[in-house]
C-alpha cells in the first residue's frame, strides 16, 4: 500500500479508522528524512494492512506542534488510537521490520488497562 499524506483534516480519522497507523513526520530540505523515505515505503509496501503516513511539517507545523516534533524524521506508530512508540531518527530497515512486528505483538487489552490506569492516577492527583 503507498504511503498516505497527513493534514491535521485527515488525521483524527485516519487514526481512528484504521489498527495500526505508522507516521513519519519529515521535510524535504531533511537529509535523513529522504534517507529514510525508501524505507518507510518499501515497508508500506510490504505490509499492505497496515496505514503509513507522512506528514510533511513544513506544510503540517500545527500537526507536528500538536505532538511535540522537535526532531526529523520523528517515527510515530498508533495502534488502537494510542500512541505505542515515538522516537525521532531514521530506522534501517530491519530495525523498521522488527518495530512493526512487536507492534503487531502487543497486548492491547493489557496496553489500554495501563492507560486507562495511567488516566485514573492523573486525575487523582
Amino acid at each position: 500500500m503507498p504511503t498516505v499524506r497527513v493534514t491535521k483534516d485527515n488525521f483524527e480519522d485516519l487514526v481512528a479508522s484504521n489498527d495500526i497507523v505508522l507516521v513519519d513526520f519529515w521535510a524535504s530540505w531533511c537529509a535523513p528524512c529522504r534517507m529514510f523515505a525508501p524505507v518507510f515505503e518499501a515497508a508500506s509496501e510490504k505490509n499492505p494492512d497496515i496505514v503509513f503516513a507522512k506528514v510533511d511539517t513544513e506544510a503540517e507545523g500545527e500537526l507536528a506542534a500538536a505532538f511535540a516534533i522537535m526532531s526529523i524524521p520523528t517515527l510515530m506508530i498508533l495502534r488502537d488510537n494510542i500512541i505505542v512508540f515515538s522516537q525521532p531518527g531514521a530506522l534501517p530497515a530491519p530495525a523498521l521490520d522488527k518495530l512493526i512486528e512487536q507492534v503487531r505483538a502487543l497486548d492491547m487489552e493489557e496496553v489500554h488497562r495501563q492507560v486507562d490506569a495511567q488516566r485514573e492516577a492523573a486525575e487523582a492527583r
